[in-house]
C-alpha cells in the first residue's frame, strides 16, 4: 500500500491560487477590501472599549449614527479625514505608513 503525502497550503498559495497573484487587480481588491475591514472592527472595538454608542460617536464628529455603522462594517467609503476624526473623538493613535517603492514615509 502506498503511502499519501500530505502536503499543507499556506494561505499565501491559497489566496494566490483561489484570489490571484499579488499585484493582479483582483488581489489588490481583495487585500483593500480586507483591510477596509479591519479598520472597521477596529473602530467599534475603540468605541466599544470607550462605552460610547454610535450616535454618540457620530455627535461627537458631526455625522449620523448611520454613518457610523456604515464605518464599522466597512470602512472603504470614508474619507481619511473621518477617520482621523473618528480616532481623535475616541482618543486612540492613529497611524499611517505609505510604501513608496522601497520608501516608506510615516505619518502620524
Amino acid at each position: 500500500m502506498a503511502t499519501k503525502e500530505i502536503r499543507k497550503t499556506s494561505l499565501a498559495e491559497m489566496k494566490d491560487r483561489y484570489i490571484g497573484k499579488e499585484g493582479t487587480p483582483e488581489r489588490d481588491s481583495y487585500e483593500y477590501e480586507l483591510k477596509m475591514e479591519v479598520l472597521g472592527k477596529m473602530i467599534k472595538s475603540a468605541r466599544k472599549e470607550r462605552n460610547m454608542t454610535q450616535e454618540q460617536l457620530g455627535k461627537l464628529i458631526g455625522v449620523q449614527k448611520s454613518q457610523i455603522s456604515k464605518l464599522e462594517t466597512s470602512a472603504n467609503s470614508a474619507t481619511i479625514d473621518t477617520i482621523i476624526k473618528v480616532f481623535k473623538a475616541l482618543e486612540a493613535e492613529i497611524n499611517f505608513h505609505v510604501k513608496m517603492e522601497d520608501n516608506f514615509v510615516k505619518l502620524a
